[in-house]
């Protein structure tokens, strides 16, 4: 059977969805059944090639298609590359081979590269259903990875997209294994270094298991979206980028396993180790500092973990070819006031003006590990990279920086203050000994962040702070009244939120 192709403005994330009427479906003998997989094809008039995908099907009924066309979603419609109302046909599709990998891998089978390369290439070319995908990140948390197996899947990963260059024996980079809720150093790291003359294209992710990641917080100010094109004028013009990752196919296999580990909150040992150094490899750096944030409610809750995870980052990396730099930093709760996409950009240029009221410990923290990137790179000597790193922010030089940065990528405008706003308060006297890094995120998600740049949590008090009971301890930002309530009634369910001493 025949169809008409029609584009539908569904952001699917990165999944291939098709949409046939369900009449098609009774009276067209397809064999085919919601949710089966599904091959739609059709030829190429101008060149003469024929074109095909491969996604997941969904059925319909009156209203959105004729029964003679078929929808495709945003990402299916554009990987198709042929015009609306072509002539397509369509069949069912049989599931790809590399499935059954999977399922060795679940049984506790060690896969090979080459057993990674056919995965992760099915899983780019948007083969898999977000089912199989799920089947793979659960595979890969429940099956221990050897070093010879984390390497090999690293490797298959950097293959699956492109890789960025740039010349030169020094390229920098950072990244922070996450968990640390406003943890936006980076944002602060990279102008100071690409003032101190250090060459540091960042490539950052958004948010898995966080109310924002780098690349969110980023976006609020600034243009992320860089092909690679504008990612290599931006660098060549001010020394640094802060970019989202996912725009410019790096690793891409690793960007579409993300959207399934989000809404599941898996971020599995194996696949932060892979995705991290795939990163970093595919986007040129030569030299990167590894920031492991340890704590009771970080990823990493002790000292002996750290080290373990440590080692298989320095293990893999050097079988890659970087050079890497690990750091453990303390993680008694979140760094910085904000939480959430909007809330952390404040946050962090009350640090880049030199703010009296800039969090003190976003400000520190960056510092530290801007001093390492400098020592680490011999751009300044053993024991004198903080002092550098200092100067440059005090002299306002890193705040220029940045806005040259910013102004580079494509300025934007801040987002307003949430609509809806509400203080949760303490409910004891005491000392603020640690605020659950796992739970206040929670918090923040269920206002609304980071799809909502302005959702999010404002926190007052910070760990070692004494309040009393009634005081306000954080207060919930939303776009609705709905998620302020759900954001609300959660804080309050929670045991030891807040743990005082």
């Amino acid at each position: 059977m025949r169809f008409r192709l029609r584009h539908l403005p569904l952001d699917t994330l990165r999944e291939h969805v098709i949409v046939i009427h369900e009449r098609a479906v009774r009276t067209g003998n397809l064999g085919l059944h919601p949710l089966d997989r599904a091959r739609v094809f059709g030829v190429d008039r101008e060149t003469g090639i024929q074109r095909e995908i491969t996604g997941v099907l969904n059925v319909c009924g009156d209203g959105l298609l004729e029964a003679d066309e078929i929808g495709l979603s945003e990402e299916a419609f554009h990987d198709l590359g042929l015009p609306e109302g072509a002539a397509v046909g369509a069949s069912f599709a049989v599931a790809p081979a590399s499935v059954d990998l999977v399922r060795a891998k679940l049984r506790g089978k060690r896969l090979r590269r080459e057993d990674f390369d056919s995965i992760l290439a099915d899983v780019a070319a948007r083969r898999y259903s977000r089912i199989e995908l799920s089947m793979f990140v659960l595979g890969c948390a429940l099956e221990e990875f050897s070093l010879t197996e984390l390497t090999d899947y690293t490797l298959a990963m950097i293959a699956t997209g492109e890789q960025l260059t740039f010349g030169g024996p020094v390229v920098a980079d950072k990244h922070c294994i996450g968990g640390v809720p406003g943890n936006r150093t980076t944002m602060i790291i990279v102008p100071i270094l690409a003032e101190l003359g250090l060459k540091i294209p960042k490539t950052s992710s958004r948010a898995i298991t966080s109310p924002a990641g780098t690349g969110d917080t980023m976006a609020v100010l600034a243009d992320v979206a860089l092909s690679a094109e504008r990612l290599y004028r931006v660098v060549e013009e001010v020394g640094g980028c802060i970019a989202w990752g996912g725009a410019l196919e790096l690793a891409p296999a690793d960007d579409i396993l993300i959207t399934v580990e989000r809404p599941m909150e898996i971020d599995t040992e194996a696949q932060m180790v892979a995705s991290i150094l795939a990163k970093k490899k595919t986007a040129g750096a030569t030299h990167v500092l590894i920031d492991i944030p340890v704590g009771s409610s970080a990823k990493v809750k002790t000292a002996e973990f750290a080290e373990h995870v440590g080692g298989l980052f320095k293990a893999v990396g050097e079988r890659i070819g970087l050079r890497l730099e690990i750091v453990t930093t303390p993680a008694l709760g979140p760094v910085g006031y904000g939480i959430g996409p909007r809330l952390e950009a404040l946050d962090v240029l009350s640090v880049l003006r030199c703010e009296p009221g800039a969090p003190a410990d976003l400000r520190e923290k960056s510092l530290v590990l801007a001093g390492r990137l400098l020592e680490m790179t011999a751009v300044e000597p053993a024991s004198r990279g903080y002092e550098s790193a200092g100067r440059t922010l005090d002299s306002g030089a890193a705040l220029k920086r940045f806005d040259r940065i910013v102004d580079a990528q494509g300025r934007r405008a801040m987002p307003p203050e949430a609509r809806w706003r509400r203080d949760f308060t303490s409910g004891q006297a005491g000392t603020i000994a640690q605020i659950d890094c796992w739970q206040i995120s929670r918090v923040a998600k269920r206002a609304g962040a980071p799809s909502n740049a302005s959702a999010g949590v404002k926190l007052y008090k910070s760990v070692g702070d004494t309040v009393m009971r009634g005081d306000p301890i954080f207060e919930i930002h939303a776009e609705s009244d709905s998620q302020l309530r759900a954001a609300l009634e959660y804080s309050n369910s929670v045991q030891n939120l807040i743990r005082y001493e």
